[in-house]
């Protein structure tokens, strides 16, 4: 039921509840101090509504005709719920009113008749009546928990004649006192909870067989719960903590939810569950610490909450012999609540401390800490979060990209007739695919106005190539487009749609998205409209260096639109080809794993032309054309050669990744190409969680450090955990490395650094100058890590931390910042 401003309906006449409050049975309201007004129930009769508006310094009487007055959900609302507190907590220790603002009722004859069981949310009064027992006990319950107290089912009348319900009261859960004999003996005697409370609701059958209540006691002699732990209660433990939430904010309590000195809880559990409830809203978990217990009943006498970053590890020796030893979590935060129990029995809190040494976890990730993982309240604030990223992201794209912002409006036409092809596109569509596509764009575009998608025609005015890329595809690029892998291979055959995605890898060394395009038309002209329309939707900002296939039609058109851009050959891609030119004479994991490794493994131009060579002996491979082919290309492909380009070791992202497997069975001819789009969406947003995923495990967990290692404290607090990772394994290399000879200059100083025991030299230098170090293998312009023999070099010349000049932002954590 709605409780804003209901209206009764009746079947006596209107009434003016100014003016007949005399003639008529009165409702006397003791509001507290805390409760700001209390709307009146207005009366209906034919077509006439008689309104009454609450005043905030004193409550209304309501005046209902002696008539029957029967609340059904479905032709009324029912009476607004007063606004009283919901959850008394005693702060200041002085307890000047421990009941809820009390409400008194004096009804003469008025029968109020409650039918729908579903929504009884009306506050129960003297003469209202219900259908059943059940359905009073439904009320007076949801009344409890709006007020946060238990109830309990108390002494019951039966008919002697058919054993039918005659009255029946039901108590407050405090009501009475346990006979003390009960804990005689008893090591650990059950907490005192009765109280002696006479809050009550009585009911009695009438004639009619209906139940009226008869006696309602809303006086109580203690405090009540908080309304988000309500679901603790004895006789509300079916509710969830969603509907407590609910409660909660139905109740406009008037608490910011924040732990205070001096607050006080009924036990420890409910402390807990309030820390634990502060905890998910500001973005931490907490952990249960040392717990001090009464030496005479063993029960708690104080107890700390920290939060779970609290302390350090200490040092196991087993860790020497762990493979995967767990990352670290504790960086000493001080964050704490301390509760403390009292000579009345409560706990209060005599210590908060609220600040942290450590990043706060977004809401959208809250549900992800280990004390918010059993809360339902926790997908409440997840969704409310992920919604309020959704507009944050949609804002910060139409902020940096100016080029959408015509997009949006109800003009934009996504159709390029400036740049029509000259002539019919090479591939057909299917029946109706044009519209379906059309439809799902449009669709796009108006769930999200950033949302860009732009259409090239062909000779006919029909539709020959598409691109789109929605706002975080767009933000992608602005934080990661410098290397940017352009693919034309997902194509199974000459008559399939033509599919071609611009990928790139994010701080986390994970694939992402740049945008898209279903081609039905290859040529150069479809390549660059492709390209200009993918820097429009980029603002104009152009890569460092693009990948692409062997196709040379593409290497034109990159030619022509990003003239002043490094460009490669991806070995990713020549490798695909590779399985597919060599899939019909060789079968085996043995000989997939041999041409992996020559072509990702070898970073020398020695050890990669040794292990081709090693190659095509093992398995034959001397006569086959194709493979004699790529190898006199093998520097345009090679990691091994243009070491001077950086790629950002993206080819070792797409070695891993099932892209093109997951999308085979949506490229074929025969398949919708909604399937395919709708696909492509869901393998965008998996991407986008694991992202998510990274940097929760990011910003809550350490990655172990080998040793107590100065340089690589520095680097771990400024790359993500999986460049930390690499950074480390080549730190861990360079302790093998000895320094040969250093030759002295001006403004620089030359070094050789080798293996110990190995004949091989790589050459670094050492600029004085600017502090600038380089080496021959040009690991850290390839990959932009630095390698384990210039990390030798600066250890070898005592430099502690790593130059700032050598941390590339692209590769930090606060590479979105």
């Amino acid at each position: 039921m709605d409780s804003s401003d209901p209206d009764i309906l009746t079947q006596g006449q209107t009434l003016d509840i100014q003016n007949d409050l005399q003639e008529s049975y009165q409702v006397d309201v003791d509001v507290g101090q805390e409760c700001q007004s209390l709307e009146a129930c207005s009366v209906e009769k034919s077509q006439e509504v008689t309104e009454s508006e609450s005043d905030s310094q004193s409550p209304n009487a309501s005046s209902v005709d002696k008539s029957e007055v029967e609340i059904n959900g479905d032709e009324c609302q029912t009476a607004q719920v007063p606004a009283v507190n919901k959850c008394e907590i005693d702060v200041d220790g002085e307890q000047d009113s421990q009941s809820p603002n009390a409400l008194s009722v004096d009804v003469l004859e008025a029968r109020v008749s409650v039918k729908d069981e579903d929504d009884i949310f009306v506050v129960p009064a003297v003469g209202m009546e219900f259908e059943s027992e059940e359905h009073a006990y439904k009320c007076y319950s949801r009344y409890a928990v709006l007020e946060g107290f238990s109830i309990r089912k108390d002494f019951v009348n039966k008919s002697r004649v058919n054993g039918a319900i005659v009255s029946r009261r039901y108590t407050c859960y405090r009501q009475g006192y346990r006979p003390s004999r009960h804990n005689v003996n008893v090591r650990k005697p059950r907490q005192e909870m009765r109280t002696g409370c006479l809050a009550h609701m009585t009911i009695a059958r009438q004639p009619n067989g209906k139940f009226r209540v008869s006696h309602f006691e809303t006086k109580h002699n203690h405090e009540f719960v908080n309304p988000s732990t309500a679901h603790l209660l004895p006789s509300q433990k079916r509710l969830t903590f969603a509907q407590a939430v609910e409660s909660d904010i139905a109740s406009s309590s008037g608490m910011d939810g924040v732990p205070k000195l001096g607050m006080g809880f009924e036990s420890e559990d409910h402390a807990y569950e309030f820390y634990n409830t502060y905890a998910g809203r500001v973005g931490f978990s907490v952990r249960k610490d040392y717990v001090n217990r009464s030496k005479i009943d063993g029960a708690v006498a104080s107890r700390r909450f920290t939060c779970f970053r609290e302390g350090f590890r200490q040092k196991d020796k087993r860790d020497l012999n762990v493979k995967r030893p767990r990352k670290e979590t504790r960086i000493g935060c001080l964050a704490q609540l301390v509760i403390s129990r009292q000579p009345d029995g409560k706990y209060r809190v005599t210590h908060f401390e609220g600040k942290h040494n450590h990043e706060l976890v977004a809401a959208c990730r809250v549900w992800m800490l280990r004390s918010q993982k059993r809360l339902a309240v926790a997908q409440i604030v997840e969704g409310n979060a992920l919604e309020s990223y959704k507009v944050q992201a949609k804002s910060a794209y139409e902020v940096s990209c100016n080029s959408i912002r015509d997009c949006v409006d109800h003009g934009y036409d996504p159709s390029d007739h400036r740049s029509k092809l000259s002539s019919k596109r090479t591939r057909d569509m299917r029946e109706g695919e044009a519209e379906r596509i059309q439809q799902y764009f449009q669709s796009r575009k108006v769930k999200n106005p950033s949302f860009f998608y732009a259409i090239q025609l062909d000779a006919e005015n029909q539709i020959a190539n598409i691109f789109w890329a929605d706002a975080k595809m767009i933000m992608d690029y602005s934080d990661f487009g410098d290397v940017l892998c352009f693919d034309t291979t997902y194509m199974l055959n000459k008559d399939c749609r033509l599919f071609s995605p611009f990928l790139g890898v994010n701080h986390h060394k994970q694939m992402v998205i740049f945008g898209a395009a279903l081609l039905y038309d290859d040529t150069v002209d479809s390549f660059k409209w492709l390209f200009q329309k993918f820097l429009e939707a980029m603002s104009g900002k152009n890569p460092k260096t693009i990948l692409t296939d062997q196709d040379a039609v593409v290497s034109e058109a990159v030619n022509s639109i990003f003239p002043e851009i490094h460009q490669r050959m991806s070995v990713w891609h020549v490798y695909q080809s590779a399985l597919k030119q060599l899939s019909h004479k060789f079968v085996g994991q043995s000989f997939v794993n041999d041409l992996s490794s020559c072509f990702f493994n070898h970073e020398e131009e020695e050890d990669f032309i040794a292990a081709w060579n090693i190659m095509l002996d093992v398995h034959d491979l001397w006569e086959i054309e194709w493979l004699n082919k790529i190898f006199e290309t093998r520097e345009q492909w090679a990691i091994a050669y243009k070491r001077h380009i950086f790629c950002a070791d993206i080819n070792s992202v797409l070695l891993h990744e099932s892209f093109i497997v997951n999308l085979k069975k949506y490229l074929k001819p025969e398949s919708d190409v909604l399937s395919l789009l709708k696909h492509l969406g869901k393998v965008v947003n998996d991407w986008h969680y694991k992202e998510l995923e990274a940097n929760y495990d990011m910003n809550q967990n350490m990655p172990r450090l080998m040793g107590d290692v100065i340089l690589l404290k520095h680097a771990r607090d400024a790359y993500t955990p999986r460049i930390f990772e690499l950074f480390q394994q080549e730190y861990e290399v360079c302790l093998n490395y000895v320094v040969n000879q250093c030759i002295k200059s001006e403004t620089a100083f030359e070094y050789k650094v080798s293996t110990y025991g190995q004949p091989r030299e790589y050459a670094v230098s050492y600029n004085l100058a600017d502090n600038t170090v380089f080496c021959s293998c040009m690991k850290y312009e390839f990959m932009g890590v630095l390698c384990s023999h210039a990390l030798k070099v600066l250890d070898y010349r005592n430099i502690r931390l790593l130059p700032s000049q050598y941390i590339l932002k692209r590769w930090t954590r606060d590479a979105r910042v």
